[in-house]
């Protein structure tokens, strides 16, 4: 589900890419392409426009070329850089000639042969030979597509590339099927740059003169991209970063009078801070997909999923409020466990109980959400009710008392505030927002923090209007604070020649990032990436007579119940003033080891997926995904790769034995009494497997629970961790982090509510430390 997901995101402009297109000249035939090669693979993907017209309809044709190892089996270009509802492009080799067509897709299958205007025609200079296959044609009718869409020719947009080295059913046929790429990609193009004056004698076979030009409304010109030199303005605190720690810290730290400079590479999110993506059913409202809670589940179905971080490999919010504008917004008070020395944290933050007091005085938990002060569709915690009873279970008012998370059950609790989705960006935002001395600026992408040994002078951004060539300074005594999240924080570390060697080797291989490396000698070692946790995850589907599946959540963006969605547009009530999950239960174990490892459950209606030999009632489904969280000894490793994509490199689920025995002993626990209550099927798994077999069969790429933690970790020294216990980067000065990368172990429940406490405790260390501004 998740390339199918991310292959969908919607196009941004090129600098927010790790690759964007530049000019290059193919010296097999001289004709002047704009585009990448891919650092990965190898693949080179490259567009020449004819060009522009004073007057009428510009051209809808292109010249392309893909160049590729012969073990690219096929290759893909997305023209409107998703996979839904724009033209596509595959190919592949076969013999001496490249099989080509062109392809359509309405939803995540396999997509069906184009039925527009598009032709694609194998222009003379492809070729194959024994080690790469290179495919030069012309695609007319190709930037206006049947169903209205298109590339606009005379402004930027987005490309996506997908790749796979498994081969196609059959080669000799242009509609042949084939399975699911293996690896993706995105990359910005300006189109305005790829008029060539020269498209004609391509065309023709030979490359003429190899002049860019561009067209204006009067004559042909050729252009010269400059920058104007501005002054740039220095500040106390630059945060990278406006996730939940960014934006914490920026409230306190400019509540606190300093000069705060929060970026965020993405843009904004909820109607009050200017998103504009607000659902076909509730036109003239301020009501976004991030306001509108009971849409959480449309983050994961929608065609075009902007929001996603689109270089990194697992779900990563890239927009105002990070992670907290896009989870299900699952709440807790932190437990006492969750910030102990047995948990990894300095004794210094076990008393965290001031702080998380801070935090609920602002952000206040809810678990019945809808402004009535009812709840609905809540079948599923009454039959989950029924299942844990004889277990022995409890319920409570979770948020009641933190510390009771064995045998205890309640229903669920969220950050949100009056029916729509609150959090940090509700809520500190709003108060920082108002101060003259904070600055937010967003679509800013900081690739670097710019130092001189230990001493961290500004941050590099692709923002030329913030400072000279976009770069911005610090204050002499100003610090940088990295919140960029568990895998955004290490790449812009890594580019700042900050970690472990191999990675460092990594961005020295980049072009574009090595300029912007301090010199081998500055270079930091520690373990950033090291020590990656995230919660392994497995999905059981049940069937009950009573459940409400709520379609499956499949219709809540594009054709909710009439209903449900008037009541929530009259008053933010209902069914839309919740998310999907109904009920959460947790349980401890003893193992082996002698750890105690949490177990938690989260049930709601309908399911991700059903694989099951049992008929049964789709409308009637629902699901309890099984956690294992604090205790478990697994970690893995995260890194990047050649294109500077942020991926596992060690997956962290299930490496200890002991996890996945005590795991297994939890889920078979949880089914132990469904006997026991009237109606209720298990169906996946069904009959046919245990449940150790369904463990062992189940796709590591989905045990992903996207909780991931202490990939930049505190503790005591740079040997074992990235920062002290004032959240300084070891062997810096003035560099610090302050999000979900420091928390050195798995929390008890979902880590939402635990690192925004750590969030209000680490700007308080920073304040208190000596030698800021």
């Amino acid at each position: 589900m998740l390339r199918r997901a991310l292959l969908a995101l919607l196009p941004l402009i090129g600098t927010a890419f790790a690759q964007s297109a530049s000019s290059y000249t193919d010296s097999g035939n001289g004709f002047q392409f704009t585009g990448i090669t891919d650092p990965v693979h190898d693949v080179t993907y490259g567009v020449v426009l004819p060009p522009l017209v004073t007057s009428g309809n510009q051209s809808t044709e292109f010249i392309g070329e893909i160049v590729a190892p012969i073990a690219s089996q096929w290759v893909g270009i997305a023209l409107g850089g998703a996979m839904l509802q724009n033209l596509l492009i595959v190919a592949w080799p076969n013999g001496n000639q490249i099989v080509s067509s062109t392809r359509w897709a309405t939803d995540y299958v396999q997509p069906v042969a184009y039925t527009g205007a598009a032709t694609l025609t194998t222009l003379p200079s492809t070729t194959i030979n024994s080690t790469h296959w290179k495919w030069v044609f012309r695609c007319q009718g190709c930037t206006q597509w049947n169903n209205g869409n298109g590339i606009d020719v005379t402004s930027e947009g987005v490309l996506a590339w997908a790749y796979s080295n498994v081969a196609v059913d059959d080669p000799s046929d242009a509609e042949s099927a084939f399975n699911e790429h293996t690896d993706f990609g995105f990359f910005g193009i300006d189109y305005s740059t790829t008029h060539n004056a020269n498209y004609q004698n391509y065309l023709n076979g030979n490359a003429g003169s190899t002049t860019t030009t561009t067209t204006t409304t009067t004559s042909p010109t050729t252009t010269t991209s400059t920058s104007p030199t501005v002054s740039a303005t220095p500040y106390d605190y630059i945060i990278v970063g406006a996730g939940p720690g960014g934006i914490i810290a920026a409230d306190r730290l400019s509540q606190a009078g300093k000069k705060v400079l929060l970026l965020e590479r993405g843009g904004p999110s909820t109607g009050e801070t200017g998103g504009t993506y607000v659902a076909p059913w509730a036109p003239g409202t301020n009501l976004t997909k991030f306001d509108v809670p009971g849409l959480f589940e449309s983050m994961f179905t929608d065609p075009n999923p902007w929001w996603w971080c689109k270089d990194i490999t697992v779900f990563a919010g890239c927009l105002l409020g990070g992670g907290t504008s896009v989870n299900g917004a699952l709440y807790w008070y932190p437990a006492d466990i969750d910030f102990s020395t047995s948990a990894g944290w300095p004794s210094s933050w076990t008393n965290h109980q001031t702080y998380t007091d801070m935090l609920t005085a602002r952000l206040p938990s809810t678990d019945h959400p809808s402004t009535d002060g009812n709840r609905y569709l809540e079948q599923s915690f009454d039959v989950v009710q029924q299942l844990l009873a004889p277990q022995g279970y409890s319920q409570i008012t979770i948020n009641s008392n933190p510390n009771y998370k064995d045998h205890a059950y309640g229903y669920s609790a969220f950050d949100f505030i009056n029916g729509k989705r609150g959090g940090p960006v509700a809520t500190y935002f709003q108060t920082a927002s108002a101060r003259s001395n904070f600055v937010y600026k967003d679509y800013v992408l900081v690739s670097n923090v710019v130092r001189n040994g230990s001493q961290i002078t500004g941050v590099q951004t692709n923002d030329t209007s913030l400072g000279p060539n976009g770069f911005i300074p610090v204050t002499p005594k100003g610090r940088v604070i990295l919140s960029a999240g568990a895998y955004g924080t290490p790449r812009i570390l890594f580019q700042s020649g900050i970690g472990p060697s191999d990675m460092l080797k990594v961005v020295q291989g980049n072009t574009a990032a090595a300029a912007n490396l301090p010199p081998a000698s500055q270079f930091i070692n520690l373990p950033v990436g090291y020590n990656a946790q995230d919660n392994p995850s497995i999905n059981l589907v049940f069937t009950h007579p009573s459940i409400d599946a709520y379609d499956n959540w499949a219709d809540v963006w594009t054709d909710p119940r009439p209903a449900d969605a008037a009541q929530y547009l009259s008053s933010q009530s209902g069914v839309f003033a919740g998310a999907s999950p109904k009920m959460n239960f947790w349980r401890a174990y003893g193992a082996s080891d002698g750890n105690t490892r949490y177990a938690q459950g989260t049930v709601r209606p309908g399911a991700a997926s059903v694989n099951s030999s049992l008929a049964y009632n789709a409308s009637q489904i629902f699901t309890i995904t099984m956690y294992l969280s604090t205790g478990i000894t697994s970690r893995g490793r995260i890194g990047i790769d050649a294109s500077l994509r942020g991926e596992p490199i060690v997956n962290p689920w299930l490496v200890d034995p002991i996890d996945k025995t005590v795991l297994l002993q939890a889920l078979n626990d949880l089914v132990s009494t469904v006997s026991q209550v009237p109606g209720l099927t298990l169906i996946t798994p069904d009959k046919t497997q245990t449940i150790a077999e369904y463990v062992d069969l189940y796709d590591p790429a989905t045990m992903d629970s996207n909780h991931w933690v202490s990939t930049t970790t505190i503790g005591a020294n740079s040997t074992v961790a990235v920062v002290d216990e004032n959240v300084k980067v070891f062997g810096t000065n003035n560099l610090f982090i302050i999000d979900a990368g420091i928390i050195p172990h798995l929390p008890v429940g979902n880590p939402h509510g635990v690192l925004m406490s750590a969030a209000e405790q680490a700007a308080a260390k920073i304040l208190a430390l000596a030698g800021g501004p």
